[in-house]
């Protein structure tokens, strides 16, 4: 396929990237850094210029495309380019922008006729990450019918892109799919981050107790690449277990006290349920901390 991907040089982008072009994809990274990385193609584009965004989109990838009759079209577009947080630019700025940038990517990929559309969403939807003070969930596991209403202008982003994207699916007829994203983790991570949190995993409540190894984001952009026809979807995406080493009963009691259980849950089972992923998808990450440290 010949994938449109924007923000491919942050940390989520590089590595998922990485696994489409290991897949034999050819992809255009469009960012306002250029990703160092072998196979790639890099264009700088601002994206909260609308008219840079339609003219990326209708763009050659390199010179070697001046020898098709015509420029090639955009098989797909992957939306990753996004202020990644709150308290890295001013609240107003960072809603603004991120609002605009995905109100343009979707606006342009309709209109050209560009079949499938996945953009990246935040577990912050859920309201409980970035919130003022302790916020919990209102039932776990947390999946895609928890209310999403968040507090916090980066979250906040992300359900107006939700709303653009389900308006856009429906008046073009695209695939149009949102990835919840947890927090992202690469693989060295887990020997220098998670040490601290199998110690406090007081240090995991903001994130559901959930992660998504960046490997693995990788695998989840290529099952919604692959799999065609749902219109528009969202989906929770993150590791199949705890990002802790307590036990999933022990993490409830300690910290989700009269928070009601829809199922029951296994014994490292993550809070931030993939099952949609899984059924709809095919979605089966294979990276863990676990391989990697001893609980």
């Amino acid at each position: 396929m010949r994938i449109f991907f924007t923000g491919g040089s942050g940390k989520a982008g590089r590595h998922a990237i990485a696994h489409l072009l290991a897949q034999g994809h050819r992809v255009v990274n469009a960012d306002r850094v250029p990703l160092d990385l072998p196979g790639v193609d890099n264009l700088t584009v601002e994206l909260t210029d609308s008219g840079q965004v339609f003219n990326a989109l209708t763009s050659l990838a390199d010179f070697d495309e001046l020898d098709a009759p015509e420029v090639p079209r955009f098989d797909a577009v992957v939306h990753f380019a996004a202020v990644p947080r709150i308290l890295i630019q001013p609240d107003n700025v960072t809603f603004a922008e991120n609002a605009i940038s995905t109100y343009n990517v979707l606006e342009a990929a309709t209109k050209l006729r560009i079949p499938k559309v996945i953009f990246a969403s935040s577990e912050t939807t859920y309201g409980i990450c970035f919130a003022q003070g302790e916020k919990k969930p209102d039932y776990l596991p947390v999946d895609e019918e928890h209310p999403t209403v968040p507090h916090d202008s980066y979250a906040m982003s992300k359900v107006a892109n939700e709303a653009c994207a389900r308006s856009f699916q429906a008046r073009s007829g695209a695939d149009v799919y949102g990835l919840r994203l947890n927090n992202v983790i690469e693989p060295h991570e887990y020997e220098t981050m998670f040490p601290a949190f199998l110690k406090d995993p007081a240090l995991r409540r903001r994130n559901i107790f959930a992660y998504i190894d960046a490997r693995d984001l990788g695998h989840m952009v290529e099952r919604c690449l692959q799999t065609d026809g749902l219109g528009y979807q969202v989906f929770n995406v993150a590791n199949p277990d705890l990002s802790v080493a307590i036990s999933n009963a022990e993490v409830r009691a300690r910290f989700y006290q009269g928070v009601p259980v829809k199922r029951e849950m296994g014994e490292t089972e993550t809070f931030y349920s993939i099952e949609k992923a899984r059924r709809l998808l095919g979605f089966a990450p294979q990276h863990s901390w676990r391989d990697v440290l001893k609980p």
